[in-house]
């Protein structure tokens, strides 16, 4: 059973709630979520033509949906480079089970109409069911973005509508990759083909791939962006995305051809060569055969062509396998699935790939463990999908897609998070074949049973997305997102010792505690701030501007025991012991002796201070306490790593059971403490 799809709508209604308000009220509907103005069109610059907003009824006599079918011809592109888009759509056709789900049938222009339309499409692991109105973008009473060769339907033009509102714009639709539309039109898996270095097998796992219902696109490559939608002699485009629609193969002059039929978006422009629509060829092959085969032929933008054609012309074939199922051999298998989501935040899990030893180690890391071997091999087969959320809608904020990889490692068996040491030493067992800035990056493994390592990156530190993998197993695999911990290891305080036993350097520290302290012998945050900023100013290796107030306040809270709101010479000793550590700590992970310390060594100096935090809160304080070069100074060093101690002798605190657990959420609790 299909999952059930979640609305998208601002206001939690549904298709068909929405409907029926406006049918009661004999009101069309007008979609606040995607107004129809110049900002769901264009958002880098003006309209360019003089566009209107028409419905359906106002642009023909006798509106429908669908005419005779969804088919592949009523995909005709217009004014926007969609191409990737709409070479999807025509696979899409091709398989009516997936189509209905995109497409429900539901709808139409008859007395149920009321100027609202819905499709669905999968994002992110969910199935979101997205409304329009009908209101398209016309010029002289034409579409001008997607339509059908026929006037009167108006399925892929509302389709294309809700894609762009499901992407912020008709604007973000411009440029991509088939493969990624493809996913969201079934939540399959995808992989690439470069057709100069394919398997030899190339014709026969594209064929096991349409015979699968799987979905196939090609195109291309450019040298340049001068060569975009260059039309070639033989009638083929650079740097446009076409949809595969076919696979045959037939007997000519004695043997077998292997042919292949593609479909260019546009709906004209074709290829002129060996096997196109008019070529001799045709003729020497049987008649029936010829009919068959080319049955509804015409300039529609679609041709056959010879496979060595094919592969000589062509770069890159996309295809979406609605299973990991693997292409090159008949198994069909039942796939266990693993989903994560997360984050590369700069400054503390922004790590990049391996070429920056420094800071990979900081990645987010995924341990997998694969028990069992397929059934009748020693190997375990795995697909790893890595995808980037929500790029293309961020593109009017000036983001685009993060180059991204990933690489597995053989991972001890006890750690919790994987520091810099071990990625020095190890290499990778397996990794994805390149970075590159796609949506998603796919690859299929065959390893031995074990535990390993799953390390995501982007390629360059710094660079920030939100992501999903993916993870696919013939058997069942543990599976857990690494650097969980949250917990600390604090000594007690020590007995205060009596004045005939201090230290010299005990001695001097009463001295100078008295001298400010005055008759009360206690000293307050203001106090405090004068003493330490003072002893503080004379470490050349530390880079501050003076300890805040507010610090100083969070020092005091951390060693009053009394509540007295001040610090009597035993608490204030007891603190500086502590400080001479933590002094220590900074510098050590002060890896540049620039006097601030990387926030992507907070996670270490935090653990040897005692305190383990999990990946979501050191993103946290990274957000909170690093500059816009990834550097903490001194002064957030400490109010930092003092608001965490405070924050744990609370949670211990009330912690009676000594279960490590408070009936609490520890995260609001972190955050309250830290005041992020």
């Amino acid at each position: 059973m299909p999952a059930k799809s979640i609305s998208t709508q601002a206001d939690g209604k549904t298709f068909e709630q929405l409907r029926q308000e406006c049918l009661q009220k004999k009101k069309l509907f007008e979609d606040p979520d995607f107004p129809a103005c110049d900002s769901s069109l264009y958002y880098s610059q003006s309209v360019p033509i003089n566009f209107e907003w028409k419905r359906p009824g106002e642009l023909c006599e006798n509106p429908e949906f669908i005419v005779g079918g969804a088919d592949r011809t009523d995909i005709c592109q217009g004014a926007l480079g969609d191409c990737w888009l709409l070479a999807a759509i025509a696979s899409l056709t091709l398989h009516k089970e997936t189509l209905t789900r995109v497409v429900p049938n539901d709808q139409g222009f008859d007395r149920s109409y009321a100027g609202i339309f819905h499709f669905q499409f999968w994002q992110h692991n969910r199935w979101l069911d997205v409304v329009v109105d009908d209101r398209l973008p016309a010029v002289r009473n034409r579409l001008v973005l997607v339509h059908s060769a026929s006037n009167n339907e108006f399925w892929s033009a509302l389709l294309e509508k809700a894609y762009a509102k499901l992407n912020g714009s008709y604007e973000s639709l411009k440029g991509g990759s088939t493969l990624e539309a493809m996913e969201d039109f079934t939540g399959g898996v995808g992989e690439t083909y470069e057709t100069k270095s394919a398997p030899t097998d190339l014709f026969n796992i594209m064929k096991k791939a349409y015979d699968r219902g799987s979905m196939m696109g090609c195109s291309i490559d450019i040298t340049s962006s001068a060569e975009s939608e260059a039309q070639t002699a033989s009638g083929l485009v650079k740097g446009h995305a076409y949809s595969i629609t076919g696979l045959e193969e037939v007997n000519y002059r004695g043997k077998k051809v292997k042919l292949i039929r593609i479909r260019n978006p546009w709906g004209q422009v074709e290829w002129n060569g060996a096997w196109s629509d008019e070529s001799r060829e045709w003729n020497v092959i049987d008649s029936s055969e010829k009919k068959r085969i080319l049955q509804n032929s015409m300039d529609d933008g679609e041709f056959w062509m010879e496979f060595e054609d094919f592969k000589a012309n062509y770069d890159k074939i996309e295809i979406c396998n609605l299973t990991p199922d693997s292409l090159t051999d008949d198994t069909k298998r039942k796939w266990e699935v693993n989903m994560f989501e997360g984050n590369w935040i700069r400054g503390s899990t922004a790590g990049g790939c391996r070429n920056f030893i420094d800071t990979f180690w900081t990645n987010p890391q995924f341990k997998l463990t694969l028990l069992h071997a397929d059934d009748n091999n020693d190997k375990c087969s795995v697909v790893i999908a890595l995808m980037q959320k929500n790029r293309r809608a961020l593109r009017k904020e000036g983001l685009d897609l993060q180059t991204i990889g990933f690489a597995l490692y053989e991972a001890p068996a006890d750690e919790d998070h994987l520091g810099k040491d071990f990625f020095r030493y190890n290499g990778s067992k397996a990794r994805s074949k390149t970075y590159i800035n796609v949506r998603e990056i796919s690859e299929r493994f065959t390893l031995p049973p074990g535990n390993y390592l799953l390390v995501p990156t982007t390629f360059q530190p710094h660079d920030e997305a939100d992501f999903i993998i993916r993870i696919f197993s013939e058997k069942a695999a543990g599976t857990m997102e690494m650097g969980n911990t949250v917990d600390a290891d604090l000594p007690d305080p020590p007995m205060p010792s009596l004045p005939e036993e201090e230290t010299d350097e005990e001695k001097g520290l009463r001295r100078m505690f008295e001298k400010i302290a005055g008759s009360d012998q206690a000293i307050s945050a203001r106090e405090l701030q004068q003493v330490l900023n003072g002893v503080l100013s004379r470490r050349r290796e530390i880079k501050f501007d003076g300890l805040s107030l507010n610090t100083c306040h969070s020092i005091i809270n951390l060693m009053d025991v009394d509540n007295s709101g001040q610090l009597e010479f035993q608490e204030f000793k007891v603190f500086w012991e502590k400080m001479k550590k933590w002094i220590m700590l900074f510098i050590s992970y002060d890896t540049d002796r620039s006097g601030k310390m990387s926030s992507y060594e907070l996670r270490i100096a935090l653990k040897a201070a005692g305190m383990h935090l999990n990946t979501k809160l050191l993103q946290l304080l990274g957000l909170r306490f690093a500059d816009e070069n990834y550097d903490i100074d001194f002064d957030d060093y400490l109010t930092c790593i003092v608001r965490l101690e405070n924050m744990f002798r609370v949670f211990q605190a009330l912690d009676q059971s000594k279960t490590g657990q408070v009936n609490m959420n520890i995260l609001q609790f972190l955050l309250l403490s830290m005041n992020v």
